[in-house]
């Protein structure tokens, strides 16, 4: 009797059912497909119909720190309070046949629009792996009205080194019945949202959360536990990255006594390589290939136009490390490798 419960396995049947590394979750009622590795939240892919487009939200240290700002969906006490548009890591642009896809939340503001939104559509592909995981997505980039302009084919992989957890994000656009004029605009392409710890310090009066979540004008700001410094590729650091071009920007600061680079690389294939950046002091981290009038002080022009039924890619890598922040050089081997394809 015992024998019937205590079937053995053979190493085939035994790696067929233990959880990989790397699981992906999907709820479609919830709107989301969890991450985890080695049973540790990592990031979720969330396309809540508020957020107006789909994000990667929030994302963590092996940790468990969050690098990501919460509000405005999960406020924590001492955020900042402006910008509801950015949130987690997200893929868009201020300027797509004059519709602003950047711009747009529940909370516009002063910001006229038209805007466009990112509908997530479909998953095409969940793959759970000991070394890495994939998760291949489409969306569309739709008017107004509804009608979709852009279908994006999206491919994330994730993967981790030592203290290191990294997201390759491969976006595929392609013009539907129309040609696409990205037009030249400061407002994109890819970003991220930190966390307080991770902005600059700044002594600004501004609008934060409070320990109950609500917004509250403070004077002067607390810059306790406020660590964060951007160092690109080309030397430039602080304030001085925006709107200059470079390979990569890493993001280093300090998260509950936990030394963490965000680093944030463009890739040789993409257009408008080497990347214009568009990173600020309070918090907003992104690489804009399309913006270069905007960030050039109107010295370059690019335009990009795509004609219907044409695709173009874009690549761009994620690196979370903890346990120390990331020399120059170090990012720059590692800038070697993604360039190499590993």
């Amino acid at each position: 009797m015992l024998a019937a419960f205590t079937k053995g396995y053979t190493a085939k049947e035994e790696a067929a059912v233990k959880p990989k590394r790397f699981m992906l979750t999907e709820s479609k009622k919830d709107k989301r497909i969890d991450v985890t590795i080695d049973g540790k939240p990592f990031i979720s892919y969330i396309y809540p119909d508020a957020v107006k487009k789909p994000v990667i939200y929030p994302i963590r240290t092996a940790k468990g720190n969050l690098i990501t700002r919460g509000w405005p969906l999960e406020p924590r006490a001492g955020e900042r309070v402006d910008h509801p548009h950015h949130v987690g890591l997200w893929f868009n642009y201020g300027d797509v046949n004059g519709y602003d896809f950047w711009n747009n939340s529940n909370d516009v503001g002063s910001h006229k629009g038209p805007f466009g939104t990112i509908r997530h559509q479909s998953v095409h592909k969940i793959t759970n792996g000991d070394d890495k995981a994939l998760l291949e997505v489409s969306a569309e980039w739709q008017k107004p009205d509804g009608t979709a302009m852009i279908k994006e084919t999206t491919r994330f992989i994730f993967s981790d080194a030592h203290e290191s957890r990294i997201i390759d994000r491969v976006t595929t656009l392609t013009a539907l019945q129309e040609d696409v004029l990205f037009k030249d605009n400061k407002e994109g392409l890819i970003a991220i949202r930190v966390a307080r710890e991770l902005e600059h310090p700044s002594e600004k009066p501004e609008v934060f959360t409070d320990a109950s979540g609500k917004a509250t004008a403070v004077p002067k700001m607390n810059n306790e536990g406020v660590t964060g410094h951007y160092t690109s590729s080309e030397g430039k650091t602080g304030d001085d990255v925006w709107g200059t071009r470079a390979n990569w920007v890493n993001l280093a600061g300090k998260i509950k006594d936990e030394a963490v680079s965000v680093v944030l690389m463009d890739h040789p294939k993409n257009i408008g390589y080497p990347a214009y950046w568009h990173a600020r002091g309070y918090g907003l981290f992104a690489a804009n290939n399309l913006g270069q009038h905007a960030m050039s002080n109107g010295q370059e022009v690019l335009n990009f136009k795509l004609e219907a039924g044409k695709s173009v890619t874009f690549q761009h890598r994620v690196i979370i490390h903890a346990g120390g922040s990331l020399t120059s050089e170090q990012v720059n081997t590692e800038f070697q490798k993604y360039t190499n394809g590993q």
